[in-house]
């Protein structure tokens, strides 16, 4: 991999130019193995990553575990961690019961993601989601105070709006935005988080850049998807709506053989080639990590670039992302529904 590093906003962060999302490590995708996980983590390094994310509501619990379990076996300043608070976790059944961003959980969320981690300072900590019940002024200060004690290194927001971002960064510098970003998830292009993100100077995280695994042309219906998948709950990956999205798929196929590369790696490299965009496609497998990994080998010239971007036009998959109950979450999605409408 070409070890390109990218800045996280204005905190001194440096990161690979992919990062690695943590997330499907735990069981959201099927059956997890801790073992094979580790062996990703391990050669993810070797090939020049550093950027790992997980988050509390990962497992819960869990994901952070096992990152800490490989912390140990690394050296501490080859890896930059990023990790989310913003839920109601019970610690006992471990189930999570609705948003909580009060001042007493981001600290609590914070030393708790510190041990299990076992380290000093978190070097991105996130909102993982808005919580309307509190202003974003006071969850910025709670967050800017963690970093005033040494516990964190920069802060960050998930799914957030543009104009939440914009009150955010007047109480503190974010260092990084993330949300759903790819060639078949393009909201942050309709709902001016990406426009924020550049004229704030903060990073752009792009999680799913792959589409859930569907733009790595492995997917052709719902079977494919294994017994306990979280996506198997989702409009996207309902029968119906893969069959149609199978169009998108023939279409990036015929590019990618143009470019001599696979799917999934066009698709990241289309991600790549915007300016401040970091992706973090995640797996458990080492061969599709390889295969990401070479992703940023791929050159798309400005024209390659715009007839990939022509042949997945702004919100062209069948399907919502998210069930209505997980779509009532983005703060960024309430934000696009109010210019539509405006539009409208």
């Amino acid at each position: 991999m070409e070890t390109t590093l990218r800045p996280l906003g204005r905190s001194g962060i440096n990161v690979s130019s992919l990062g690695l999302g943590c997330m499907g490590m735990s069981p959201v995708y099927g059956a997890v193995d801790d073992h094979a996980s580790l062996q990703v983590m391990h050669r993810y390094l070797d090939l020049g990553g550093n950027f790992f994310d997980t988050a509390e509501r990962y497992g819960p619990f869990d994901n952070e575990l096992l990152i800490g379990k490989f912390l140990r076996e690394v050296a501490r300043d080859r890896v930059v961690i990023a990790t989310k608070f913003g839920f109601r976790i019970n610690p006992v059944t471990r189930i999570a019961s609705g948003l909580d961003s009060s001042p007493d959980n981001i600290k609590r969320a914070c030393e708790a993601s510190l041990t299990r981690l076992g380290v000093e300072a978190i070097d991105l900590l996130y909102q993982h989601r808005v919580d309307p019940n509190y202003p974003i002024e006071e969850i910025v200060g709670a967050m800017s105070e963690l970093v005033a004690a040494g516990k964190v290194r920069a802060i960050g927001l998930s799914e957030a709006s543009a104009a939440t971002l914009r009150r955010a960064a007047t109480v503190h510098p974010i260092a990084a935005l993330q949300s759903e970003y790819s060639l078949w998830t393009r909201d942050p292009e309709m709902n001016g988080t990406l426009q924020a993100c550049q004229e704030l100077s903060i990073a752009f995280v792009a999680y799913s850049p792959l589409g859930r695994g569907f733009l790595g042309a492995k997917i052709v219906d719902a079977g494919d998807l294994p017994e306990g998948d979280w996506r198997r709950t989702t409009p996207r990956f309902e029968q119906h709506a893969l069959e149609q999205n199978q169009t998108l798929i023939d279409a990036l196929r015929k590019f990618a053989s143009k470019k001599e590369c696979t799917p999934a790696q066009l698709a990241l490299a289309w991600v790549l080639h915007r300016a401040g965009c970091i992706p973090i496609p995640g797996t458990k497998r080492v061969a599709y990590l390889e295969e990401n990994m070479a992703a940023p080998k791929v050159r798309l010239s400005q024209e390659d670039f715009h007839r990939l971007t022509e042949a997945f036009p702004l919100g062209v998959a069948v399907g919502a992302r998210y069930s209505p109950s997980g779509m009532a979450t983005l703060d960024s999605a309430a934000e696009l529904a109010d210019r539509e409408k405006e539009a409208g």
